[in-house]
């Protein structure tokens, strides 16, 4: 066995759970995936140095989740973790444990995570975030990652813009104002590109949704798929309340090899991480991500390809703008023939909270196992805001895992937020994106903007009450508005040159 061995990363063994009928845990998942992850390397159950839990979202998790884990799993005692809440963070916390494995710091570790979501909907829990709190009775396991401090500036809280449903519908806006089209046709073109997605889900034995759903059907409103935010039907949004889990075994290529599971194995080539400016109404271009595209051109670029080498991609697909952005920035077009999903994507895979990436990884390696190539994953936390890429290969690479470098992109990134108003935001302004938000009977409960006030400074307002019935079914992007008040409200004043109508 050749010492070089000891230092390359790969993922040995993964392991993904689904539950549809019994009442279960956030825990009980995990440990089955783990367990279905390990089984594929028996060998390896020994050698786990570390367990990393994925922080849960959407239902409660045991402050020492990952102790209790490794307790469960009977696993030799070594350090036990969870993470900070992010949708970037499986990918980055395998990118990390190569990096350690390559400097010859780790051996073998495991990552797992879930969310129970459809149980606590049984159990009458309803629609809530859980956080773990930093110190409870009993302990907690130490928490790794990226705080989520500071994803919403006070721009956005001040009118109460914090939910996903709202937010990325606004960044849609500003993709459809730029490629020239009315919230209809944005519905026409979201169903054609969403409706292959539905294509894969139906093939994949753990997504929530497994069945061909047509172009029309996702796009056309209706009874059961309503209108939530312009432009997005129910059917586009990511779909939480499931019951998944996924596990992820990362070690060196000797440690698989001594397990008797080095033929199994996915390459880890490189991994890069990128945030945007955190505060979405302070980002220049809210039609795209240059985080994603510096993560992506430094993971490409530490493994020596280019977007044309990869034969497998998978982009995180909370919302259908951050598929579009996400692809823009890459390179890749919504159409490219490989497809941008091998799970199915949120809405129809499913979105287990955090913990969505490790399926798009665990799916990866099953699919490098029948076929040679090269693979590659994005992780997206926050609101488009967090972002890592990961890139697998069959075989290894020639130069060895490299973690691609982007602090002076990450400089540019943040030194180009633009200032922003908050309690003294008034005067004209035109509109840069608008959503307009409903309730399950169709009304019309909110209309936010993001716009640029004529000081230069930028502004996220809410319609004036009397203005949101006019509002409905249109994007005002272009429009000039008056802004004024506190919280900031908005009066339309003139109509974009092409009204989206």
């Amino acid at each position: 066995m050749s010492s070089d061995e000891e230092r390359i990363p790969v993922v040995a063994a993964v392991g993904q759970a689904i539950e549809r009928d019994e009442i279960v845990t956030t825990g009980d998942l995990c440990e089955r995936a783990a367990r279905a992850a390990l089984a594929e390397a028996p060998g390896l159950a020994g050698r786990v140095e570390r367990v990393t839990m994925v922080s849960a979202v959407f239902s409660p998790s045991s402050p020492l989740g990952a102790t209790e884990l490794g307790e469960a799993l009977g696993l030799p005692d070594g350090h036990r973790e969870t993470t900070t809440v992010g949708g970037n963070t499986p990918q980055w916390l395998v990118t990390r444990a190569a990096e350690q494995i390559a400097r010859g710091e780790l051996s073998v570790t495991l990552i797992a995570g879930a969310e129970s979501t459809r149980s606590v909907r049984a159990r009458g829990g309803g629609d809530q975030l859980f956080r773990r709190a930093d110190a409870v009775e009993g302990g907690h396991d130490p928490v790794v990652g990226t705080l989520a401090d500071g994803l919403l500036s006070p721009a956005e809280l001040a009118i109460r813009l914090y939910q996903p449903a709202q937010l990325y519908p606004l960044f849609e806006s500003a993709l459809a104002a730029r490629d020239g089209r009315t919230p209809e046709q944005q519905r026409s073109h979201l169903g054609r590109l969403l409706a292959r997605f539905t294509d894969i889900a139906a093939e994949h034995r753990y997504a929530w949704f497994p069945e061909v759903v047509p172009a029309e059907e996702l796009s056309l409103p209706s009874p059961s798929n309503r209108v939530t935010a312009e432009p997005y039907t129910k059917r586009m949004n990511a779909f939480p309340n499931v019951d998944l889990g996924a596990a992820l075994v990362v070690c060196s290529l000797a440690e698989a090899r001594r397990a008797g599971a080095a033929d199994g194995v996915a390459f880890v080539w490189s991994g890069a991480d990128a945030a945007e400016v955190f505060s979405p109404t302070a980002r220049p271009d809210l039609a795209a991500s240059p985080g994603i595209r510096a993560a992506g051109a430094a993971a490409l670029g530490a493994a020596g390809v280019g977007i044309d080498d990869i034969d497998l991609v998978d982009l995180y697909s909370c919302f259908p703008s951050a598929v579009q952005v996400g692809a823009e920035a890459l390179g890749m077009a919504v159409s490219d023939l490989r497809g941008l999903t091998v799970t199915g994507g949120h809405p129809y895979f499913g979105g287990p909270g955090n913990n969505y990436t490790s399926h798009s990884i665990a799916t990866m390696v099953e699919l490098l196992r029948r076929r040679p190539g090269l693979a590659l994953t994005t992780g997206l936390g926050g609101f488009i805001t967090k972002h890592a890429v990961g890139l697998y290969g069959s075989e290894p690479p020639a130069a060895g895992f490299r973690r691609g470098d982007t602090a002076a992109d990450q400089r540019a990134i943040d030194a180009a937020a633009l200032p922003v108003a908050v309690e003294d935001a008034a005067g004209a302004a035109t509109v840069r994106a608008s959503t307009v938000v409903y309730d399950a009977g169709g009304a019309v409960t909110s209309a936010p903007v993001v716009a640029d006030l004529d000081d230069g400074r930028r502004v996220a307002a809410l319609a004036e009450p009397d203005e949101l019935v006019a509002l409905a079914g249109r994007s005002i992007v272009g429009a000039r508005i008056h802004v004024s008040g506190s919280p900031a409200t908005y009066r339309v004043e003139h109509e974009p040159a092409t009204a989206g109508r």
